[in-house]
């Protein structure tokens, strides 16, 4: 048995930095928050929170309709979350564990199609949700990135890791059905999976900003990041009201992570484990 070995004070050190320069950011915006204007023209980045948040966090939800923002987008989010969490197990564990004519073949397309540049696809979808009558509806954004090639890969990864084929077997010959091996056999062994999968969904959703500004009527359907995008527009820009706004827009996120991070944690260290 190797013995095991202790961190030094080094590896502390980094992680501390590591840890600070990550959270400065988001502190020192709450930071901004809780003061007035001003304190942009610091010649010293301010540390300690003021005592004007209250009266700037009133000025965001005057300014803007934030709380419509904040539901529109929980909804989109949460939304694409469960639909690319649900779909990318499923088609995952079919790549994975399943045999079926073309399995290899449809597997390269689905990954192929993640290295075609968005951006390329813009005019093309845009019309597609015109023809549907989508346009300044939620789901022009919610149908498009209902599940991507991306989470069908990491899930498909995730089932060739987690989920050992003589299981699926075994379930198999005990007369089980695909979608009960998979429930009973698959899902718990990926858990910790798609809960990072889930966190990183969530994310990239409720922080876009190009696809819902091309869609979305900003008056009638905006999404957070659009309000925030109009409270840093205008000739003149109210750095504190900006940042408030951006501190009650990551607040979601943050929420989710306390959520999930057991799960992303213990898939963090079972991979560790396994490495």
């Amino acid at each position: 048995m190797m013995p095991k070995r202790r961190a030094g004070a080094w590896v502390y050190v980094v992680l501390v930095g590591v840890v600070g320069a990550s959270l400065f950011p988001l502190y020192w915006s709450f930071v901004i928050s809780t003061r007035d204007n001003s304190a942009i023209g610091e010649t010293s980045p301010l540390l300690l929170p003021g005592g004007h948040l209250f009266e700037n966090i009133r000025r965001v939800f005057d300014t803007v309709d934030f709380w419509l923002a904040i539901g529109n987008s929980l909804i989109v989010a949460v939304t694409v979350m469960v639909s690319n969490v649900v779909l990318a197990s499923l088609a995952g564990f079919a790549f994975a564990r399943l045999r079926f004519p073309g399995r290899n073949s449809l597997f390269l397309f689905v990954v192929g199609s993640a290295m075609v540049p968005a951006q390329l696809g813009v005019i093309p979808l845009y019309l597609v949700v015109g023809d549907f009558g989508w346009y300044g509806k939620l789901e022009a954004v919610i149908v498009p990135a209902l599940v991507s090639a991306f989470s069908v890969f990491w899930m498909r990864q995730a089932c060739e890791g987690a989920v050992a084929s003589e299981l699926v077997d075994a379930a198999t010959v005990d007369g089980a059905s695909v979608v009960r091996t998979f429930w009973h056999v698959a899902l718990p062994a990926i858990r910790p999976q798609a809960a990072v999968l889930a966190m990183l969904t969530f994310m990239a959703t409720w922080n876009d900003y190009f696809w819902p500004l091309v869609v979305l009527d900003p008056n009638e359907t905006p999404t957070v990041q659009v309000v925030l995008s109009q409270l840093a527009s205008g000739y003149y820009t109210d750095y504190a009201l900006m940042l408030t706004g951006a501190t009650l827009g990551v607040l979601p996120v943050i929420a989710l992570f306390l959520v999930l991070g057991r799960y992303i944690v213990r898939g963090i260290l079972k991979g560790a484990v396994h490495g």
